[in-house]
């Protein structure tokens, strides 16, 4: 298979005017580092965005950076933290996670598929934080959608279409997007030995509380023990929450949670440095990035019914992993090597129509047997599938990543 690497946008509109006249399938892709992720693809040609990199705008004063779609996410966090400022959504490096090195990740494999990490429950996904987008359908139609700002505006955000898109509708070859200043300081409240149900509780105190916790996840003792954060290092569970903001607020917010939940189970605090560490362990799945042979889902379901999701699952499949982050509305599973379809069926029947299950990780034959994103209802399907054909008739663009094409 041929790989085409881009390095500017007139050599896109070229590739698509040959993929085209040719009827060649194209896969989009920056550094590979996610490439595992959905559906095996039967292309002709990829087409390669990582040489497509570099900040073309960065506006400190009005928080707006535009950066082209291969631009390495970590190049961007260097260049935000060097005037104070970072991505809130805290977008996460599933590298390792897929067998992949940390560090690959692009600004397009962030928010075309609008994956965000542990601060979305309060800074929003990633798809809340793009302004604009530059690009091309699959019908070598050139686009330039969104503006510099936040507003409020009727019609078609195209802006939200191509976010969660996995690149199945257009190709982003740059992004405009917010960015917010850089917190002044960073702790997390801890508090060990609680019980599943107990924890969601606790996440759901702590956000309804005046308090402004960021995030909010609950890790079973053996998850708790992996992150190597000497505070955790015990046999016990432990809810964190996260604080952060100005020095003083800070404290202050910090004090009043440990006193809130001291009768909840033991309570303790973690500073700057251990915060970052765990908050980055957890955003980018480090717990399940050691064995890379179980299969690994993201489960998005209602907080509250979390805790009998995971029992009802764990009492049907023996050996599994689990830690709940999002304040429980995000569940990641990890299902041991050998369990018949990954569990699929479990997994998915207990949602029990609430909530949706993705497979992050698998082999390539799991991932042509069972759907690695959540099975659509007929109608939605079509929906889908007519919005594609608006701007990918010919379904060249990452054909059947996400889903089997639908009669329309």
């Amino acid at each position: 298979m041929e790989i085409f690497n881009i390095t500017a946008e007139d050599q896109v509109l070229d590739l698509l005017q040959w993929a085209l006249s040719n009827s060649k399938r194209l896969a989009i892709a920056g550094n590979d580092s996610k490439v595992a992720l959905g559906r095996p693809m039967d292309v002709d040609a990829t087409l390669s965005l990582s040489g497509l990199s570099g900040i073309e705008m960065y506006e400190p004063a009005e928080l707006v950076m535009k950066a082209k779609a291969g631009t390495l996410v970590t190049l961007v966090e260097e260049e935000l933290a060097a005037s104070g400022q970072q991505l809130a959504f805290t977008p996460p490096d599933y590298g390792p996670l897929l067998g992949q090195p940390a560090g690959l990740g692009t600004l397009g494999g962030v928010f075309v598929p609008n994956l965000s990490g542990s601060s979305r429950i309060k800074a929003g996904a990633a798809r809340d934080h793009l302004l604009g987008v530059n690009g091309f359908t699959g019908r070598g139609e050139a686009f330039q959608t969104g503006s510099r700002v936040m507003k409020n505006v009727t019609g078609y955000d195209l802006c939200k279409l191509v976010a969660g898109s996995y690149g199945t509708l257009a190709i982003c070859t740059s992004l405009t997007f917010k960015v917010l200043p850089k917190s002044e300081k960073i702790r997390t409240v801890l508090v060990y030995g609680v019980t599943l149900e107990a924890s969601v509780a606790i996440m759901r105190d702590a956000l309804s509380s005046v308090h402004e916790v960021s995030a909010a996840a609950y890790m079973p003792a053996v998850i708790a023990t992996k992150t190597g954060i000497d505070y955790l290092e015990g046999d016990a569970p432990a809810v964190a929450l996260k604080i952060e903001g100005p020095a003083p607020s800070v404290e202050y917010r910090c004090t009043a949670l440990l006193k809130l939940f001291e009768g909840q189970g033991h309570v303790e605090e973690l500073h700057g440095h251990r915060s970052r560490a765990l908050w980055k362990y957890l955003s980018d799945v480090r717990p399940f990035s050691e064995n890379l042979k179980s299969n690994i889902w993201k489960i998005s379901i209602p907080p509250s019914n979390a805790p009998a999701y995971v029992k009802a699952i764990s009492s049907a499949l023996s050996g599994l992993e689990y830690f709940l982050d999002w304040a429980g509305g995000l569940v990641w599973v990890s299902v041991p090597e050998g369990i018949e379809n990954a569990g699929n069926t479990i997994i998915r029947k207990n949602l029990k129509g609430s909530g949706h299950a993705t497979l992050i990780r698998a082999s390539e034959q799991l991932r042509k047997e069972i759907p690695p994103f959540q099975p659509q209802n007929p109608v939605i399907a079509k929906i889908s599938e007519r919005i594609r054909e608006g701007y990918d008739p010919q379904r060249i663009l990452n054909p059947e990543r996400m889903y089997p094409i639908v009669e329309i």
